[in-house]
């Protein structure tokens, strides 16, 4: 149905100046219209960092 690819990216690489850690993922355009955010790995700052969906 309507499932669309996203990209998320790490919001504090940029503040301390590493490289962004960037994921795939998929949402459902249904269930979720806003913006995704989760927690992932950055595995340049080796901790769990909020990643949002950029456009």
């Amino acid at each position: 149905m309507p499932r669309e690819h996203i990209i998320l990216e790490c919001t504090e690489a940029r503040k301390e100046g590493k490289p962004v850690s960037r994921y795939m993922s998929e949402r459902d355009k249904k269930k979720q219209p806003e913006r995704v955010e989760k927690m992932k790995y950055n595995p340049h700052l080796r901790r769990h960092t909020l990643h949002k969906e950029i456009k």
